[in-house]
């Protein structure tokens, strides 16, 4: 499949099922995804992969955070988790927004491997993953930010009709202006 293909192809999933890649299965996918623009090749970025009870413990964070007494049930909604942490590097030649969006590549490319693979996935964020109880949980460093996670699984069978048409694209004369 082409990059353009694979590009028009890519949705989210919402919902999937218990499977999920193994860490073996991953290795490859975050080797390739590795490949994106890292002006200075700083690598400011890392995954931690989350699994069974790490997603539980997670849940217990979130609730701290949003001070509620009950674990979140948001990590059990996949079978695997991918935080995707931005790990600033010291560098006069790369201000940290630019090491934001080489993670930030680094999650989107991992999601279309992902796709191509055959499992669904979402990246999801929230007011939390900024917070103090989830960083603690994640074992973030002084230098490091949270993005949100990939929520990874099996992709499910669609209903007739459902999802089954073109990709909705968006009006590129919107977005792309010219100067000459």
């Amino acid at each position: 499949m082409s990059a353009r293909a694979a590009l028009v192809r890519r949705r989210s999933w919402s919902k999937v099922t218990d499977d999920a890649p193994t860490h073996e299965e991953l290795l490859p996918l975050v080797a390739a995804a590795g490949r994106v623009a890292d002006h200075g090749s700083l690598r400011p970025w890392r995954l931690i992969e989350l699994r069974g009870h790490a997603r539980a413990r997670l849940g217990r964070a979130i609730a701290d955070a949003e001070h509620k007494q009950d674990p979140s049930t948001k990590p059990l909604r996949a079978p695997l988790l991918i935080a995707v942490v931005s790990s600033r590097r010291a560098s006069e030649k790369v201000p940290g927004w630019e090491q934001d969006a080489v993670a930030s590549g680094v999650a989107h490319m991992l999601s279309l491997l992902l796709d191509e693979a055959g499992w669904g996935v979402m990246w999801r964020t929230g007011h939390y993953t900024r917070s103090e109880p989830v960083a603690r949980m994640l074992g973030l460093g002084r230098h490091e930010r949270l993005l949100g996670w990939l929520y990874v699984g099996g992709k499910p069978p669609r209903a007739p009709g459902k999802g089954d048409g073109a990709p909705r694209l968006i009006d590129p004369e919107r977005f792309l202006d010219v100067l000459s």
